[in-house]
């Protein structure tokens, strides 16, 4: 198949730079305090986090109405970017990571699928085919919707745009996470010192630091095997926040986002994340892949997308989005990935 199905459920029960990873637990984590008897003060305080980063963006050219996320399916793109002080960047900077979310209501469910920074794509703010990775260079978190439903052609609702000097201190202030790393690695820390942080194969409980390398290495494979490691990353990030010995931090968590999140969600739309991760049977997360292949063009480096796995994950998107085109002109390697 061309498309990874891997679902996960997920049972309920301080700032440096060159952060490589996104918090799609943010909306999910924030919202989810509406559900615990710990949520009084979190919850005044999470409301002040989301006013203070609402950053509104004109809607979809692809959805003929508003939609609300607390009745309809909806997407979130997540922005990951490099913007540290320390490499004095002025405007917006390349996007270092790029995660669309779609919500089915009915199912409960979150697929998540990871896009390579460096697909080779057209970018509309350009007008030019190049890295997708370009397109927030070019104009900030709306040239990165339009260019990612420019390729996937589905609507992209809403954004989070994080930076990276928040993400060492959100996994400390859950005192770590638990990933398998599948080899040793010998990575630079936040000070760009290398060999820094040493990793040795296996299942073990990483920090921030370490965490942070885990997720951005690739000498030993690829960007696809990051995007893997940085799923993995985040699926340990919320199964450890949603999990009951963890309320108390969650203030740390807040800190931690503070002012480096901007987003065209209103606190008040962020309740319709409450369904997705209070139900019974756990957190329905579901990671894709975009397959493909590494490619020079004019001596630049590109990810080449493969045509069929593409065009069956906009199928799988759709599906998901009951949007029309989708429910009746699904590929049989698509139905069976949904029914599996």
């Amino acid at each position: 198949m061309s498309t990874t199905r891997r679902v996960y459920k997920i049972k309920k029960t301080k700032k440096k730079r060159r952060k490589r990873l996104w918090l799609l637990l943010v909306p999910l984590l924030v919202l989810g305090l509406g559900a615990s008897t710990y949520a009084a003060t979190l919850y005044m305080k999470a409301q002040n986090v989301f006013n203070d980063s609402y950053d509104p963006v004109e809607a979809s050219a692809k959805r003929s109405a508003a939609i609300d996320p607390l009745e309809d399916n909806f997407s979130i793109l997540f922005i990951g970017i490099d913007d540290s002080k320390d490499r004095d960047l002025k405007g917006n900077s390349r996007s270092d990571a790029l995660m669309l979310a779609t919500f089915n209501k009915d199912q409960k469910s979150i697929k998540l699928l990871s896009i390579p920074r460096d697909s080779y794509v057209y970018v509309p703010a350009k007008g030019v085919t190049t890295k997708i990775n370009a397109a927030h260079a070019a104009g900030g978190p709306k040239a990165t919707m339009d260019t990612v439903e420019e390729l996937l052609d589905v609507p992209v609702d809403y954004y989070v745009r994080m930076n990276f000097n928040a993400f060492i201190d959100v996994v400390d202030s859950l005192n770590g996470i638990e990933v398998d790393v599948p080899y040793e690695i010998n990575e630079i820390d936040s000070h760009d010192k290398k060999n820094a942080i040493h990793l040795e194969e296996g299942l073990q409980t990483v920090d921030g630091e370490e965490a942070l390398a885990f997720a951005r290495t690739r000498k030993k494979d690829s960007d696809i095997q990051r995007g893997e490691r940085q799923q993995e990353v985040l699926k340990a990030i919320i199964a450890k926040a949603t999990s009951a010995g963890s309320l108390t931090k969650y203030t740390d968590v807040m800190e931690a986002v503070g002012d480096n999140m901007t987003t065209n969600l209103k606190f008040s739309q962020m309740r319709g994340f409450i369904k997705y991760v209070t139900t019974d049977k756990g957190i329905n997360l579901e990671t894709i892949k975009l397959e493909g292949q590494d490619s020079t063009i004019n001596g630049t480096y590109y990810y080449q997308l493969n045509d069929t796995s593409l065009a069956n994950t906009k199928l799988l998107l759709q599906s998901h989005l009951n949007l029309g085109p989708a429910e009746g002109n699904q590929t049989e390697a698509v139905q069976s990935q949904i029914q599996e």
